[in-house]
């Protein structure tokens, strides 16, 4: 029961495995942009009374472990991070001051699986995968 919260009337705990990709997977672009997009997503999440319990940015992809209030649905808080990171990265990093259109940060979808008693299997795999796709590219050199 540790990790039950609450809202007015209901106790909750609502977790959920989120994976989405930038447009044309922008890695070079991605990747300059890293640190500040950590900072970014959380504070986004935040602002929807979400937690993002474990996250990791991988050059051409973001994954997240993330608790979201029943309040809102999956797809409503994904939209609001994705639309607004990419609102903040349009102005800070591409100088545009009004909304932009025809032009995407992040592709279209994500991937969502809920987590129930496997919390732990699925940090440890957020945490491990940098790792491990550098071994697995490693034995795809020595092929």
């Amino acid at each position: 029961m540790d990790d039950v919260e609450s809202l007015t009337h209901t106790l909750w705990e609502c977790k959920y495995h989120i994976v989405w990709i930038p447009k044309y997977r922008k890695k070079v672009m991605f990747c300059k942009l890293r640190e500040q997009m950590g900072t970014l997503l959380k504070d986004l999440a935040m602002q929807k009374g979400c937690k993002i319990l474990e996250g990791h940015l991988r050059p051409d992809h973001v994954h997240m472990l993330i608790s979201i209030p029943p309040k809102y649905s999956v797809s409503q808080v994904v939209g609001f991070i994705k639309g607004k990171s990419a609102i903040h990265m349009a102005r800070v990093y591409m100088g545009r001051r009004q909304n932009f259109t025809n032009q995407h940060f992040w592709a279209r979808g994500f991937f969502v699986s809920t987590v129930g008693k496997d919390e732990a299997v699925i940090r440890e795999y957020i945490k491990t995968q940098e790792k491990e796709d550098r071994r697995i590219d490693q034995l795809n050199l020595i092929e």
